[in-house]
Formats: C-alpha cells, structure tokens, sequence
C-alpha cells in the first residue's frame, strides 16, 4: 500500500492540465491506479485525480458508500476512468457544499450540473458509459476539472460561501 502526498492550493502543478494516457492495463497504471486508492482511502475523500498527487494524467477516481466528509451525500460507485469525456443532460443545477483533498479544511458553495452523461475507459481500456445524477454527478465534474487544472474555489460565485469547515459548521451554514 502506498500512500502518496497530496498537492495543495497554490502548488503549481495543480494547474497544470493533465495529458491523455494512451496506454491500458500496463503495470504502471495498475500501480499508479492502487496507488490513487490507498491516498483517497486514507483520506477519507470521495475522489482523486491523478493530477492532485503530481502525476499529469487524465485519470480520476471516485466512488463513496459511507464517507465521514459527506455523511448526508448517497452512494457513488468506485470508478476508474481515463480520458474521461462528459455532457450536460439537463440544465437543471444543483449546489453543493464541496470540499477538496487538495484544499483541506475547507468547504464552498458551488453550483454545477444536476445531470451528466460521461464516458471514459477503465484501466483495462474499457469503456465505461454513464449518466449521473446528485452528488454522483458532483463528483465527477469535480474530479473532471481537475484534469484541466480547475480547482472547486475557481467554481464558487459567492465568496461570502467560502470558508473553513469547522468555522461553516458552528455558523450554521453546512
């Protein structure tokens, strides 16, 4: 098991925007892809991009069943998905109080598409092909920008909804 370090806000290479990979089921992806588990485990996150433990790559993971961090939120399959692509479904919008591995103990309001249509391979080079809805299709447009070098604070509107968890909670605000 190998925990990596994760990037935080201000690091660089946060920015950056990952490259396709172009090779599957290689045991350089397999060990980089058991790598990213062990870190969103330990961390108690609901997703990782590849990008956010230094490794320029479109590749993310998410899934959740039961997460300290969004204990309201419900269930996200485990997915590996590379070279991932998404359409919005439906112009409803949904906000949620996100949070970041990359920009720990703190949370903000954004807003992003309720309804998602995404597709991407697993690290095998299959394709996978879904529609998301609520916090499953917050997720992945979270983890998604990051692949493009967008963090979750680029996305809030309202600055006043923005702040550290702990100072959020006693506020009454999430």
């Amino acid at each position: 098991m190998t925990v990596r370090a994760i990037l935080r806000i201000g690091d660089p290479r946060l920015r950056e925007i990952a490259e396709p990979v172009e090779f599957f089921d290689t045991s350089e992806l397999h060990e980089l892809i058991e790598d990213m588990f062990d870190t969103m485990e330990a961390a108690d996150g609901a997703g990782l991009a590849a990008t956010q433990i230094g490794e320029m790559k479109r590749i993310m993971i998410f899934g959740a069943d039961e997460n300290p961090r969004y204990p309201d939120a419900e269930e996200v399959p485990m997915t590996v998905l590379i070279n991932p692509e998404f359409s919005v479904i439906s112009d409803e919008v949904l906000g949620f109080w996100e949070g970041c591995l990359s920009v720990p103990g703190m949370r903000g309001y954004v807003e992003r598409s309720a309804r998602i249509r995404y597709r991407g391979f697993d690290q095998f080079g299959l394709l996978i092909e879904r529609e998301a809805e609520g916090f499953h299709a917050i997720v992945f447009q979270h983890e998604y920008d990051h692949l493009d070098g967008i963090l979750y604070p680029d996305r809030i509107s309202d600055r006043t909804l923005f702040g550290y968890s702990e100072e959020l909670e006693a506020g009454g605000a999430i």
